[in-house]
């Protein structure tokens, strides 16, 4: 029996044009019945994902900012943030590449230095809670996440400059143009262990999905863990199936199946 289902956000649960298929709120209601706990798991912000869910927020919960923060019933379940001298270590880095943005994650809103039209219309997707400052390095905020934007690709532009710091730092490229860095015990999958021991859940009673490499950790915390279609392939790699693209609704339709025995 499944106990919890986790999903990713962007490229997994939403399609392409950021939207939540409307057959979901009614699959959510089956699965309240069933007791069956649903999570969100994203790099988004946790005040983002309180929009996209207002009319069901108390029955969710939520893992925001790649599992560095978690909350349930609007109670903090726990927070992984940095001292300041990570802190400052990778925004002195990052200022050195000039295709790339830093967003400063923290626990009451993000901060970044950059107010190009380009790069904020990519922030307020992911950010419900932003400020433009002169000098993050100088933000009040416990600081969950330490994120780079680069409109021209992170994986082949960003990356390679903190790949060296994956000894001490959880570096993880999740989306095209995002690369987020945590502390090294924080990510998504830390986050679902974490929850299993606190609500006593089982591996084989979980289900994942997850489509970008800040989802590598979850595949592992669940028996039932799907990479999308159009997912990354090493994500591919290591999850146990396959679910169909998050365009054709993927996530629902593996539910439907696997809880409900449903098929359109």
């Amino acid at each position: 029996m499944i106990k919890l289902i986790v999903t990713d956000m962007d490229g997994t649960l939403l399609n392409d044009e950021k939207e939540i298929n409307n057959e979901f709120w009614e699959i959510f209601e089956k699965l309240k019945d069933k007791n069956i706990l649903f999570a969100i798991a994203s790099g988004r912000q946790y005040y983002n994902l309180l929009k996209n869910f207002e009319s069901i927020r108390n029955d969710l919960l939520f893992i925001a900012e790649n599992g560095t923060y978690v909350v349930k019933d609007n109670i903090e379940l726990f927070c992984n943030s940095m001292n300041q001298e990570s802190i400052v270590e990778l925004v002195e880095l990052g200022r050195k590449l000039p295709t790339s943005n830093i967003v400063l994650c923290g626990k009451n809103s993000a901060y970044i230095e950059c107010n190009e039209d380009s790069f904020i219309n990519e922030v307020k997707k992911y950010y419900e809670r932003y400020e433009i400052v002169d000098d993050i390095l100088k933000v009040k905020d416990e600081v969950l996440k330490v994120t780079f934007c680069d409109l021209t690709g992170t994986e082949l532009n960003v990356y390679p400059h903190f790949q060296k710091y994956e000894i001490i730092y959880k570096v993880a490229i999740s989306g095209e143009i995002w690369l987020d860095i945590t502390n090294l015990d924080a990510d998504k999958g830390e986050a679902i262990l974490q929850i299993q021991n606190l609500l006593n859940i089982t591996y084989d009673e979980t289900m994942v999905f997850g489509d970008y490499l800040n989802d590598l950790e979850m595949m592992s915390t669940a028996k039932y863990s799907f990479a999308m279609e159009n997912a990354h392939p090493k994500l591919k790699e290591v999850s146990n199936f396959i679910a169909k693209n998050n365009n054709e609704n993927g996530v629902i339709e593996t539910i439907k199946d696997k809880i409900f025995n449903k098929k359109d």
